[in-house]
């Protein structure tokens, strides 16, 4: 089995509230990892998370509308950091591209919502994809939404042209004021419905 040179996070999106930022102190204790916490003026924290090395990984989560929010790219070596970040991003249903850097190929992860929806290896031989998350309930969701607004524009184009002939046939102004009023609500209704 290949051996692991380093683990890269090139995209990380991590968004925690004050009790999750505790979880995940708790996290990394759990994996024995050495760590140091800074608070930092404006309510942000610093997490220095040391590996095996003795090399300090900083991690900065910035305060931001009431939450601790982790953004950027870090690299290392550690497997056991390795293991806590992914156990993160998952936990806490975060967004990362992480690549996972072997002697002769990378493995490429993508996380969308703490879910890995991709998985490419790239070599010298190229790329190929291992993995691809298929969202069925997803798609056909989408589907009928897309199904239902084509109703909903068929309908609407009945009406107005319903209005359009019972325009064209009254002579009462009441009558055709009321049907112009109807046209114009059906017509931003079905620009809205259209967009």
């Amino acid at each position: 089995m290949a051996q692991r040179l380093a683990t890269e996070y090139v995209k990380t999106c991590l968004m925690l509230s004050e009790a999750q930022l505790s979880q995940l102190l708790q996290l990394f204790h759990n994996y024995n990892l050495k760590f140091k916490v800074k608070v930092l003026e404006n309510g942000s924290q610093e997490i220095a998370v040391e590996d095996l090395t003795g090399t300090d990984l900083v991690l900065t989560f910035e305060r931001k509308q009431g939450h601790y929010v982790l953004e950027g790219s870090c690299r290392f070596t550690d497997t056991t950091l390795a293991n806590a970040m992914r156990t993160a991003v998952s936990q806490f249903k975060g967004d990362a591209v992480v690549n996972r850097i072997y002697e002769h190929h990378t493995v490429e992860y993508q996380y969308r919502q703490g879910i890995v929806t991709r998985i490419t290896e790239r070599s010298k031989r190229g790329e190929r994809l291992i993995y691809a998350h298929k969202d069925t309930v997803g798609q056909l969701t989408e589907v009928f939404r897309n199904r239902n607004v084509e109703i909903q524009i068929q309908v609407a184009q009945l009406e107005i042209d319903d209005l359009l002939d019972r325009r064209n046939k009254s002579r009462d102004d009441t009558e055709l004021k009321r049907i112009d009023g109807e046209l114009s609500r059906l017509t931003r209704r079905l620009f809205v419905l259209e967009a």
